[in-house]
């Protein structure tokens, strides 16, 4: 029987997503079963290594199913075949017959897994395949359990005795994994020969002597914990509440250093020395406009002047540096202790909806924050497939902390219910356009492959370095980059051109939004600052339902002028302006959507 090809079920022609078509590697299709009886986690190894890219299908003939999906792992594509559950190729019903023949026919690998906890067992249906003489690689799955059993189980010694590579995993949380995809190439047949069902039991007995021993065995704290932050339901709401206090850590540690540090700083020793600056220039001249910006009630204002040395240094050093500071302090204490990993796995489900992995909940997180280092931090993400739609989400539906404050400013005296609006809207956007992506862009989201690793103590001089290296990166990067996009629109804005596009809008707005003109003007400043532009909206006397529309507008348009520099070092200038098409496009739809949602409330 020949398998077709993921999601385009063709055995001659490939799709797209297939990675058997994939343009960077035209690499030979390798075809992998998993093996193994029944409850022993194959299908939970199966998902780790395959993600959510799977379909199902009956075997020719029969109504018996087996699933199958792919691999991509240092340019080889494999598909993965998840062979029906059966204890032995003696076959006593049709799913084990099934089972049967997809393990005679050729294949390049075989991953038998095993429970570590009924070892006995599970060797049985093991020995008949490496019998077979397939080059073959051992799982020996949920050693967790094992140990909690107080089962000891050698190795090294399984390895000798099986004559195959052996991988401890726990399929549940991903542990192992990573090391099982990185030895299959070590897979190899086995120096087993075909044995009698009376030698074969001899051969397990010795096997088990020579491998496993068993104790009592009480769980300690660490145990329980580690049990506890992977289970499918309270591990999800462990990692919520870690989530929700690591988002007030970076809050209250970020505005912290800008109001107690940064600020004071800046408001005692830097603007008398720009202001003094000012005051020996023209403040209509060119320099004046370029340097130091407009002049806000007759004085400089570092938010709002925007100049190269009044908000184009603040900007980074006062209004996000505090951010990246805090947040990478968060993040370098997840990673350090062991639980990052474990995040990942949980919203690895979630996120793989969206075109991405686990790990993309770390961006996204940032975002919150601030955009620029949440943008910067989808390089932890495999693809540039999924570094684009990452960016897009952020910079289109993940409010930046400055912008929730002025939504809360903006329509916390409407009453709540309108900033839970503006805040489902977003939510909405975040999974439908994620969906929408995922489903468009060709290719497709690499399986999260990670180990997970114990818990442990930080080293504090380990969060040191790190924090440092971060830090230094962000400050080498994004500092250039703001300082030209600033200049960039200084030039706009002094050209004219911006007022220009403003005029222009201005129908728009009025016939399609039901927004009167003089919102325009705010929406097209969200270009430098979004929080800023949020607070020009309240002299308008708007209604809460133009509120509503306006903001979740400005908040879907184009990023601020940082985060918009950031996606063009980061994405570059093509896909950057594909980005700003999507947000354009998506802030406009729904902006529509919730005109007609309230007349027709």
């Amino acid at each position: 029987m020949k398998f077709p090809c993921l999601g385009c079920h063709d055995q001659a022609q490939h799709c797209g997503g297939c990675p058997a078509s994939n343009e960077n590697s035209p690499s030979e299709l390798k075809k992998i079963l998993l093996v193994g009886n029944p409850n022993v986690g194959k299908s939970a190894v199966f998902t780790r290594l395959t993600g959510v890219h799977a379909i199902s299908s009956n075997f020719p003939g029969t109504t018996i199913s087996f699933t199958q999906g792919n691999l991509r792992h240092e340019g080889q594509n494999y598909v993965i075949i998840d062979v029906p559950g059966t204890y032995t190729l003696n076959p006593t019903n049709e799913a084990e017959e099934v089972a049967k023949r997809i393990i005679e026919e050729d294949s390049d690998i075989v991953i038998i897994v095993l429970d570590a906890g009924a070892l006995e067992r599970n060797l049985y249906l093991a020995l008949q395949v490496l019998e077979l003489g397939k080059r073959a690689i051992v799982a020996l799955n949920m050693v967790d359990e094992a140990r909690h059993k107080g089962i000891e189980i050698n190795i090294e010694a399984l390895e000798k005795a099986l004559g195959v590579p052996v991988v401890p995993t726990v399929a549940l949380s991903g542990r192992g994994i990573k090391n099982l995809v990185n030895r299959l190439k070590e897979a190899r047949k086995s120096h087993i020969t075909p044995q009698s069902d009376e030698d074969r039991w001899k051969t397990i007995g010795n096997i088990i002597a020579q491998t496993q021993k068993a104790h009592h065995r009480h769980h300690t704290v660490k145990d329980r914990l580690e049990d506890i932050t992977v289970h499918p339901l309270w591990g999800a709401l462990f990692g919520i509440a870690v989530i929700v206090a690591s988002y007030y850590a970076v809050r209250q540690i970020g505005e912290g250093i800008i109001n107690y540090i940064l600020d004071p700083i800046f408001s005692t020793f830097v603007l008398p020395l720009l202001e003094a600056l000012s005051r020996s220039m023209n403040p209509q001249g060119f320099m004046h406009s370029l340097l130091l910006g407009t002049l806000i009630n007759g004085t400089l204002d570092f938010e709002q002047s925007f100049g190269l040395l009044t908000t184009g240094l603040y900007v980074p050093l006062v209004m996000v540096l505090p951010y990246i500071f805090a947040f990478y302090t968060v993040l370098s204490l997840l990673e350090d202790s062991g639980y990052l990993p474990r995040l990942a796995v949980l919203f690895d489900s979630l996120m793989h909806r969206l075109g991405l992995h686990g790990f993309a909940i770390v961006p996204n997180l940032l975002g919150l924050g601030c955009n620029v280092p949440g943008i910067l931090a989808t390089r932890v993400l495999e693809s540039p497939r999924e570094r684009f739609i990452a960016s897009t989400l952020i910079s289109v539906a993940v409010p930046c902390a400055g912008l929730q404050a002025m939504i809360f400013g903006a329509l916390g005296s409407f009453g709540g219910k309108y900033v839970a609006m503006v805040y489902g809207t977003l939510a909405v956007a975040w999974i439908v356009l994620g969906r929408v992506l995922n489903a468009l862009l060709p290719g497709y989201s690499p399986e999260l492959i990670i180990e997970i690793p114990p818990y442990r103590v930080p080293s504090l001089r380990g969060l040191g370095l790190k924090l440092w290296f971060r830090i230094r990166g962000f400050l080498i990067e994004a500092i250039p980059l703001v300082l030209f996009g600033v200049l960039v629109v200084n030039l706009l804005y002094m050209s004219g051109i911006m007022n220009v596009i403003s005029n222009l809008l201005e129908p728009f707005f009025n016939i399609v939004l039901g927004l009167p003109a003089s919102t325009a003007g705010p929406i097209i400043l969200g270009l430098l600052r979004k929080d800023v532009a949020v607070g020009m909206l309240l002299p308008l006397n708007l209604t809460p339902q133009q509120m509503v529309i306006t903001v979740v507008m400005l908040s879907m348009t184009f990023p601020c002028i940082a985060t918009f520099i950031v996606l063009f070092r980061e994405l570059g200038a093509k896909k950057m302006l594909y980005s700003l098409g999507i947000m354009l496009t998506t802030a406009i739809l729904f902006g529509f959507m919730l005109r007609l949602f309230f007349l027709l409330a």
